[in-house]
């Protein structure tokens, strides 16, 4: 395992200086599982819920958390995030509802923290939407899925 990288020499945490980096294409895709009950599932694709779409709800908190990241997660750098895309891909059979986030830069760093924060927010802005209906919807596993660019390299699960 290679040393962390947000530790100087003392262990004091600290951001890592990205500065001399030279910009690179990135890209991050992550996911986010629900699982619920399946008539709440039936609820959210034949859009029942009294609080609205949870589709277009949840796909706006999705891409507002990844560009919130450096904010929510102490040693994140801010990014100028080239793009942010955030699809819901139901399971009827398993009663389940998967997120997929993918944030794409030109930049300096990677966006897997963007993708993971927002696949976290949009699956619990689901879950707010519909607790009303069922307060036992889980949400996991949350997981990176891919990533492209950068020193370290490609990253496929």
């Amino acid at each position: 395992m290679s040393k962390l990288t947000h530790l100087d020499s003392s262990g004091a945490a600290h951001m890592v200086d990205i500065s001399a980096k030279a910009d690179t294409l990135r890209t991050a895709r992550a996911e986010a599982i629900l699982s619920m009950q399946p008539e709440t599932l039936r609820l959210i694709l034949e859009g029942q819920l009294k609080k609205g779409d949870v589709f277009a709800t949840a796909r706006i908190a999705g891409i507002q958390a990844a560009k919130k990241c450096a904010e929510l997660i102490p040693l994140c750098h801010p990014l100028l995030l080239g793009s942010v895309s955030v699809d819901f891909e139901p399971d009827p059979k398993n009663s389940r509802l998967r997120v997929v986030t993918l944030c794409t830069i030109k930049g300096q760093t990677g966006v897997e923290m963007e993708a993971l924060t927002a696949a976290s927010i949009a699956a619990l802005t689901i879950y707010d939407m519909c607790k009303a209906v069922e307060k036992s919807i889980s949400i996991g596993p949350l997981r990176l899925l891919e990533k492209t660019g950068g020193k370290s390299g490609d990253f496929l699960l």
